[in-house]
């Protein structure tokens, strides 16, 4: 399994994140532009001594990444606030990508539209978003759940 952050915002979630997936055994796809350097000394405070140990490929597009991930026979699976499906009630399988926004704004119609399913990780009435660290770790626990 991997994790995909598409043009990511906060050093601190992406440091989290390749943490989780040293942990886990996941990849993590980094689709460009980041809007921070990869040596943000955030990214290494939340990262750790992880960083080592973690799997990361870098893709310098939005295309480079769709077509790398088609080339692979790879399922794209969105996690949106924009989505009916909950997380829960989808149904994993081993090589799919956990695709995730940006922290600021979400992902564009291109990224949505590219989606082979678009997932909810359900929220109280009211509530915007949680964190992409968060949601991330909820939606890699969900797929292990599930494949283990």
């Amino acid at each position: 399994m991997r994790i995909a952050l598409y043009q990511p915002d906060i050093p601190g979630n992406t440091g989290a994140i390749l943490r989780l997936a040293a942990c886990l055994g996941f990849t993590v796809d980094l689709i460009e532009p980041a809007g921070f350097d990869l040596s943000d000394r955030n990214l290494k405070r939340a990262g750790m001594d992880y960083l080592e140990r973690a799997a990361l490929v870098r893709h310098a597009s939005w295309e480079a990444f769709e077509r790398w991930s088609r080339g692979e026979g790879r399922r794209l699976l969105l996690f949106t606030t924009r989505a009916e499906t909950h997380y829960t009630d989808f149904s994993y399988a081993d090589g799919d990508i956990l695709l995730f926004g940006r922290e600021s704004v979400g992902a564009p119609a291109c990224v949505h539209d590219a989606a082979d399913a678009r997932l909810l990780i359900p929220m109280q009435e009211g509530a915007r978003s949680l964190n992409l660290a968060m949601s991330a770790a909820m939606a890699a626990g969900e797929a292990l759940r599930q494949l283990r």
